[in-house]
């Protein structure tokens, strides 16, 4: 039996197509908007192929698992980059992420309205400071006092582990972690902050009126409730975290090696294109940058695949669905 709605509608054909038609323009138009996205992927991975084909036929695989790095015979391996890419990538991770969802947990659960304002400002502060900006606070400040100070504390203390043994230069790869840790610790924490905003009050209200202490509240009711998307904002900053340049650049070294040390020097794949671009004299040399870039393309993509596919596994087949 036809309802009200419908009858109405069948008495002015007229309003039907153009409702139609507006509906599925709106559709495409956002279709074509979502596949715009993969296309431009899709687009500078084939610029990059495209740019390293010559050092892709010369080198193959052996350009992934080769530690050269000499312009002047022409031999080129991109495992340093990788290895120092992914190391720095990992430290900062470990820094910003548990501080970064403790400072969310803090704005939102804890702290009062005014302090909360306050803070909120200085953290997007934070997120606006340019690259090169840290990058020179992380020379001129950053890296004397890691050098004076907390270098030769931890060589002390934890000296009988590999990660913390060997000479201190100050520039290393524990500084380049620590510069990005600053760098993605804003927007892992802004992220953080409005996923927990976004958790129902009931969830609270259903907990405390259990008898459950403010700590209970906000282990079992909000972080449980809001650990998928935590884990969504982590993965947004190791995105940032991978692709970082300038900053980094000033302060890991850029030595193209493979230590156990966190003290030693490293390279990272985007700061390698970064230092070499314009010095780039030679076809194969070129080539080789744009491989790196290539690389790293490739590397941001299966890092976020990889944790999509562990965020899948944790959430169980409900997410799945």
């Amino acid at each position: 039996m036809n309802t009200a709605a419908e009858k109405r509608v069948q008495a002015r054909p007229g309003v039907v197509f153009p409702r139609a038609i507006g509906d599925r323009l709106f559709k495409w138009v956002t279709l074509l908007m979502a596949l715009s996205v993969v296309l431009l992927i899709v687009l500078i991975g084939y610029e990059l192929a495209h740019g390293s084909a010559l050092a892709l036929r010369k080198f193959g695989w052996r350009f992934l698992t080769t530690s050269d790095w000499d312009p002047v015979n022409e031999q080129f391996g991109a495992l340093p980059f990788i290895f120092g890419t992914l190391v720095s990538s990992a430290i900062a991770l470990l820094i910003a992420a548990p501080l970064s969802i403790a400072t969310a947990v803090f704005l939102t659960e804890i702290a009062p309205y005014w302090l909360r304002q306050i803070l909120t400002i200085f953290i997007e502060l934070l997120a606006a400071v340019p690259s090169v900006i840290l990058g020179l606070w992380g020379i001129f400040v950053m890296v004397p006092w890691l050098r004076e100070h907390l270098f030769p504390w931890l060589r002390g203390s934890l000296g009988f582990l590999p990660l913390f043994k060997g000479p201190i230069y100050g520039v290393s790869m524990l500084a380049g972690g620590i510069i990005i840790a600053i760098m993605i610790l804003p927007i892992v924490t802004s992220v953080s902050r409005e996923i927990l905003r976004s958790v129902p009050g009931l969830q609270r209200e259903a907990a405390y009126a259990l008898g459950a202490t403010r700590w209970e509240v906000t282990r079992i009711a909000v972080l449980s409730y809001a650990k998928k998307g935590l884990f969504g904002a982590i993965i947004l900053g190791l995105g940032r975290a991978l692709g970082e340049t300038m900053a980094v650049t000033m302060v890991i070294g850029n030595t193209p090696q493979i230590a156990a040390s966190m003290f030693a020097p490293g390279y990272t794949l985007a700061s390698v294109v970064a230092n070499e671009f314009t010095e780039a004299t030679s076809d194969i040399y070129l080539n080789a940058l744009f491989e790196i870039g290539l690389v790293l393309l490739g590397l941001t993509v299966l890092v976020n695949a990889l944790a999509q596919l562990l965020l899948l596994t944790f959430s169980g087949p409900r997410a799945q669905a």
